[in-house]
């Protein structure tokens, strides 16, 4: 099972819809934080240490969570998906592109076959 955790600013919009879209996928769970002190579920180190894979929509999510967080990221990955803050939850473009980067980054992460 891999867990992944999405993260923005304030949990409401970008991060949830990721969450909504992985849980459903077979061999996934999915959670979402947000970085601000009004983040409907901010990011907390239970977070971080729950995740596989942490998957930010900017990189200014990944420089808060790394200088809050520092030692418990040293083993786990970040990914910065360059995703705006420009989608309202479920928005089809956002499901789109939330989709095609996520399946790269697991396809990506694969272990090599005999390891």
């Amino acid at each position: 099972m891999t867990k992944l955790l999405f993260v923005c600013s304030r949990n409401q919009w970008r991060s949830p819809t990721g969450e909504q879209v992985w849980r459903r996928q077979p061999g996934i769970q999915a959670r979402s934080a947000g970085t601000s002190p009004n983040a409907r579920h901010k990011i907390s180190a239970a977070d971080i240490a729950w995740a596989d894979l942490i998957l930010v929509m900017e990189s200014k999510h990944k420089n808060r969570i790394k200088a809050e967080f520092g030692r418990l990221l040293e083993h786990k990955p970040i990914h910065v998906l360059d995703i705006p803050d420009e989608y309202q939850y479920m928005d089809p473009e956002l499901v789109e592109q939330l989709t095609g980067a996520v399946a790269q980054i697991l396809a990506d992460n694969e272990p090599e076959p005999g390891l």
